[in-house]
Order: C-alpha cells, then structure tokens, then sequence
C-alpha cells in the first residue's frame, strides 16, 4: 500500500508538470496578450480623452497607436516580463510554482494566491452542499428505488431525476429567480452575495440562516441536474448486487431486510459509488460554476478564472490551472485509498503467479 501512494505520489509530479508546460506555450503564442490588451485599453482611454477633448476645446488631439512610442511598448513588455528569453521565463515559473508562488496578478495589483483565497470561500460554499446533498439524496434514492423496481415510486422518481439532469443548471437557476427572486412572483430569496450587510451584527443563529437563506437558490440549481447519474447507479448497483446468492443466504438465515440491505449489500455496491467518487467531487467544486456565479453575482473562482482569461492575466490562469490540477490529483488519491478501506481484498500491487 505505502509503495502504491509513493509511486502515485511521484506520478503527479510529471502530470503537473505537463499541464504547466502545455498550459504555458499555449498563453505565450496565443494573440491578444497582456501587452496587446494593455496597449489596447491606452489606445482607447486616448480616445475617450481625445474626444472629450475635442468636444470642449473644438479639436481633435487623438492619433490612434501612433500616440504610444516604442519606449513605452518596451516598458510594457519589461513589466509583464516578456522580454526576457521563453526558457527562462519558463524556468523561473517552475521554480516560483514549486513553492506555491504564484506571483503577482497584471491587472488587480494583488498576488495571484491572495485573490484565489478571497474567491475560495464562495467556490468551497458551493462545492461542499453540492457534492453533500448529491450523495445525502441519491444514494438513499437509488436504494429505495432498487427495492421498488418497476413500481410507481420507481417510475415517478426516475421521470424527476431525469428531468431535472436535462434542465441545464443557468437555466433552472433563471427559473428560480423568476419565481423566488422577486423576478416575477415572490421576493424570497436574495440574489447577490453569501452575506447580508449586517452579516456581522446577527447572533450565531441569525448567521447560519442568514447564510442558508443567500445560499438556497444557487444551491438548487448547481445541484439537481447531478441526482440522476447517481441515483441510477446507486439503483442499478444494489439491484444486481441484490440478486446474487450471498443475499439469498442471509435472508434465509432470518436476517432482517434493513439488515440485509445496510450491512451486507450496501457495502459491496459502495465501490462503483466510490469509483465516482473523485469526478463528483471536481465537478461540485469547479465545472459549471462559472454561469451559478455569473446568475447570483456570486465572486468565486470560477468567475475569477474567466476573468482572467479573458483580459489575458496569465499568472491568474497558471496559478488556478495549478491548484484545480493538484486538487483533482489529490482527490483521486483519495478515491483509491477508499477502495481498500470499503474492501480490503482490493489489492494494488499485482503478485507474479509462480
């Protein structure tokens, strides 16, 4: 088991290292970098100064890029480091990065692993009750519907878990403001924040509703869509484990059915669960966060790395490239770890036959 996780360990180095390097020729060849963007954003302030300019003085003092001398392309391109040699800006990366230094943003004026830990908050609220309820609700599910197979119970659940995966999470989440956010019947719910502004002036109580309340609505539409991959595998899981011999036995040894189900089924049906287990979690965490943000105003990292992609703020993309990547190694790690823990007959190193 130790030899496993150390190879494991030692594995992620060369992944971590290939997302870097790929990720790093991509922002340095890629048209439209901080320096064209820079450039672009003082060819426009100009512009807006030419005009105001000429409105008020009766001329027109704007040239276009011709405003911008080459000392001040040269100074851009010294600020963003782009006039030192490809490899050794790629060395420098390695080495900052091996130490978590993400170095400084181009555009916000604060360090890359400063900005990642004030959106992190909002990311891990949503992450944490989606991944929660979507085990805490189908995997009970899943079971009930596998002891009921075929029944009405099983048919109506499926027509709802079904429905709620085709409805895409934004779209459900318009929905919900329509309905519950004072868009076109009920103001229940607010939509901006994870907070109200006297956050601090409330008891512990009036705290924790205070942040259910902000949370309900991004909460519900981030979640429903991932019951029905689970639930359907939970049920189909424990409907082919039910059927084998094992379980036959025990009930014939008088064992009670909530016995029979919890104790012996369950944990031979718990590996595919597991099997999920990793991908469940980076999806809660990181995938489709970007439109629930963008819905509820919520400021989390997904809208922080759009942002920087867009306005070409690589050490931004770098930094949470990095840390999205080593968290997902991580949790794979930890999904086979699990393995052994739910069946120890799981083994990982293979024994030559003799």
């Amino acid at each position: 088991m130790w030899y496993y996780l150390i190879k494991r360990l030692l594995v992620m180095i060369p992944t971590l290292l290939g997302v870097l390097t790929l990720t790093f020729l991509v922002t340095q060849f890629v048209p439209g970098g901080p320096v064209e963007n820079m450039l672009a954003a003082i060819d426009g302030e100009s512009a807006r100064t030419g005009v105001e300019g000429g409105a008020s003085g009766g001329g027109w003092s704007y040239s276009g890029r011709q405003g911008i001398d080459d000392q001040q392309i040269a100074h851009l391109t010294s600020l963003y480091g782009f006039d030192q040699p490809l490899w050794d800006r790629y060395i420098q990366m390695l080495g900052n990065f091996l130490v978590f230094d993400f170095g400084e943003s181009y555009f916000r004026n604060e360090s890359v692993w400063s900005l990642i830990q004030s959106k992190l908050g909002v990311s891990v609220s949503l992450g944490i009750w989606t991944f929660l309820l979507t085990y805490l609700v189908s995997v009970p599910l899943g079971v009930a519907k596998a002891v009921r197979a075929g029944s009405r119970f099983d048919f109506v659940t499926s027509l709802l878990v079904l429905t709620g995966y085709a409805v895409p999470g934004f779209v459900l989440g318009v929905l919900l403001i329509v309905l519950f956010g004072g868009g076109s019947f009920w103001d229940v719910f607010p939509l901006r924040g994870l907070t109200s502004d006297n956050w601090d002036d409330l008891s512990a109580w009036g705290k924790v509703t205070d942040y259910l309340w902000h949370v309900a609505l991004p909460v519900t539409a981030a979640v429903v869509s991932s019951f029905a991959l689970k639930t359907l595998l939970t049920k189909n899981t424990f409907l082919e484990e039910i059927r084998r011999q094992y379980v036959f036995t025990a009930r014939a040894k008088g064992l009670s059915e909530r016995r029979v189900l919890w104790k012996h089924v369950f944990r031979n049906a718990l590996l595919p669960l597991v099997t999920g287990f990793p991908g469940t979690f980076i999806a809660a965490f990181f995938t489709g966060s970007l439109l629930i943000e963008t819905l509820f105003s919520l400021d989390g990292l997904g809208l922080l790395s759009y942002e920087s992609i867009n306005s070409r703020d690589y050490p931004v993309v770098m930094g949470s490239l990095y840390l999205f990547t080593l968290i997902a190694l991580m949790t794979k790690l930890v999904g086979d770890i699990a393995y052994v823990l739910i069946d120890p007959r799981i083994k990982f190193d293979a024994v030559e036959a003799r």
